[in-house]
């Protein structure tokens, strides 16, 4: 994306938020899930964007369960614990004391943004095996009270959540917890591991990710994110959203579309593509 969309001269890191900032009102962060950030990271996030520019935040791996190698542990967080790792080098069951101090970590990390009124939503993307139960309707509201009183958006992976008989009882449980249902445009396929293309409110607050239809990448093992969701979006295909998006402003306060597919420059050509739609 960056050779792709940025246009010469745009080279450091701060350049290319400030070029972003000019022509979107918002970002979704990415780098977070892989490192929790630092207090003066997300200071210069603040310091490099407009006013009203808004920071939605992917939350740390290991705050949604996912298995996270020791190396990406801040020290102050791997000190004081025997860790069992796997092969892989990820960590096999975080003691719960290690994974609140994560939570912790990560909140404070966030402050800079709070103070300039900049910190959206926190995406909660849960893994693929974080299926439909009981114990893990009781993480969601464990982990969303950890994270309060910023606002939260979860992305389920695992289509047991939105299945005919658990949707209702899924919404209701997100709206008792103030959570966004993330709304997501997938693939066409079937499987456990591919949500429909649902428009729900559960928050004043809504939320769409689009990660493009790439049917032979979604399941398979690929080098990055950027390979997995290669997808360039029709404006006939990015045109079937229009009135599901008008349902949302409806009901939401503000409505977020987010787009995913990071290869080259698809994201922001899509999402131009989008708001020049939404528009008509």
């Amino acid at each position: 994306m960056i050779r792709a969309w940025y246009p010469k001269g745009v080279h450091s890191a701060a350049d290319r938020l400030r070029y972003y900032a000019s022509h979107f009102d918002t970002v979704e962060v990415d780098s977070s899930f892989y490192a929790i950030p630092t207090p003066s990271t997300a200071r210069l996030w603040a310091e490099r964007t407009p006013p009203g520019f808004v920071f939605h935040v992917k939350a740390f791996g290991m705050l949604t369960r996912h298995g996270v190698p020791a190396d990406r542990l801040p020290a102050q967080l791997r000190e004081g614990y025997d860790l069992k790792i796997d092969r892989l080098r990820r960590i096999l069951r975080p003691p719960p004391t290690l994974r609140e101090e994560a939570f912790s970590l990560f909140n404070k990390a966030l402050e800079p943004l709070r103070e300039e009124s900049k910190l959206g939503l926190i995406l909660m993307q849960f893994p693929p095996y974080f299926a439909a139960n009981e114990a893990n309707r009781d993480y969601l509201a464990y982990s969303t009270a950890l994270l309060a009183p910023d606002k939260v958006a979860v992305e389920f992976r695992h289509a047991s959540w939105v299945q005919p008989q658990r949707l209702e009882s899924t919404l209701d449980l997100l709206s008792s917890l103030g959570a966004a249902y993330v709304c997501v445009d997938e693939p066409r396929l079937d499987g456990p591991t591919v949500l429909p293309p649902l428009a729900a409110v559960t928050a004043d607050a809504a939320y769409v990710r689009f990660h493009g239809r790439n049917a032979t990448t979604w399941n398979a093992r690929v080098g990055s994110a950027a390979q997995r969701f290669k997808y360039l979006y029709a404006p006939d295909e990015l045109a079937e959203w229009i009135e599901p998006v008008r349902h949302l402003q409806n009901q939401a306060s503000t409505t977020y579309l987010m787009f995913n597919n990071c290869f080259a420059d698809y994201a922001p050509r899509n999402a131009q593509q989008m708001l020049s739609l939404m528009n008509q």
